[in-house]
């Protein structure tokens, strides 16, 4: 009986890395779109503001749960307090609500999703049971799920943070899961040292990061633009540490990728000099300004060598089109990733 998984050598076969995962990807799903995921309370979905009783039984179930398994330690809210915790869930469940509907409805159009931690973080502990939910759900549709932390600090604490994102914490009662997101994305100034665990948490767990090197904000010109005593820039120097941490696997990827901003199209032909084999995270696209069409250098390495961010531009497009919100989002995310694959 042949194995599962083997080499023909009797051994199990080398589990992809995160860079053959998502050249996998991108092939499968025909899309090199990155869904945004922003919520902001105030500018949620009506429909689905309307439908948050699935969203809210999910939430309080999760929440009952982790109460019966503390065996009821601690007291009941009251009072204000009380009324915190209530309002705080019911605008998670909201978000939750929101956020579900998103994904289905961007879905067909897309390869992954890319959750902004902090509009969750901003709920409370609701807040980030919701997050746990939505990236499930992304999840059971197939999509890589892309956590946008922008993570960096020490080593002990950089360790922590891998963790809490893409594997899980060991303690004396068994291993305890974190997001087990696909990737997230890591702030290098802090240096080599800090990315490390980091990098090592993801690797351990098939996973891969995405370090800062040229984001797509205007102010990121008051720093990474800066010119070092060496006579390169900032975000060339940063270039050259992703390349040397990332590790190629057989698709031609690596499992270290780099953020860099689809607003600044014409600094791509150099990084992809600097990163040759590394997939780029390109916000940017839509609200922000940035152009599809000029973000080939991206492609390079093939297709999956660019990965192209979309959130409000998805999220919002109704507000353009006149259609309902679901229909308006599939269109704009169908159109981004027609406009993005024609690019080979």
């Amino acid at each position: 009986m042949t194995a599962r998984h083997g080499n023909g050598s009797g051994r199990p076969a080398p589990r992809p890395n995160f860079g053959d995962r998502l050249t996998e990807a991108v092939a499968a799903r025909e899309s090199q779109i990155v869904l945004g995921i922003d919520p902001d309370p105030a500018k949620l979905w009506p429909a689905a503001v309307e439908a948050t009783s699935e969203a809210r039984a999910r939430l309080a179930s999760t929440l009952s749960e982790a109460e019966d398994a503390a065996g009821g330690v601690g007291e009941t809210p009251s009072g204000s307090r009380a009324a915190g915790v209530i309002s705080r869930l019911e605008t998670a469940a909201a978000v939750l609500a929101h956020c579900r509907a998103l994904v289905d409805a961007a879905a067909p159009a897309v390869v992954a999703v890319k959750p902004q931690l902090a509009c969750f973080e901003r709920l409370g502990a609701p807040g980030w049971l919701a997050l746990e939910h939505v990236c499930e759900h992304a999840r059971s549709r197939g999509l890589l799920v892309l956590a946008d932390g922008k993570r960096g600090d020490v080593p002990v604490t950089a360790a922590a943070y891998g963790q809490a994102l893409v594997s899980s914490t060991p303690s004396p009662f068994g291993p305890v899961s974190g997001l087990l997101a696909d990737a997230f994305t890591a702030n290098p100034l802090l240096g080599r040292d800090a990315l490390a665990p980091m990098i090592a948490s993801a690797r351990a767990a098939n996973a891969g990061a995405f370090v800062l090197v040229r984001t797509s904000n205007p102010g990121a010109a008051d720093i990474l633009d800066l010119e070092l005593a060496t006579g390169e820039r900032l975000w060339e120097r940063l270039a050259q540490l992703v390349d040397e941490l990332g590790d190629e696997g057989p698709s031609g990827l690596k499992d270290v990728g780099a953020v860099t901003g689809a607003t600044e199209p014409q600094h791509l032909a150099r990084l992809r000099e600097l990163m040759p084999h590394t997939p780029f995270l390109l916000p940017g696209i839509g609200a922000q300004g940035g152009d599809v069409a000029a973000l080939a250098p991206a492609f390079a390495p093939g297709r999956a060598g660019g990965l192209i961010t979309s959130s409000r531009s998805i999220a919002n497009a109704h507000q353009n089109s006149g259609s309902s919100p679901p229909d308006a989002a599939r269109k704009e995310a169908e159109r981004l990733r027609e406009q993005a694959w024609s690019l080979g």
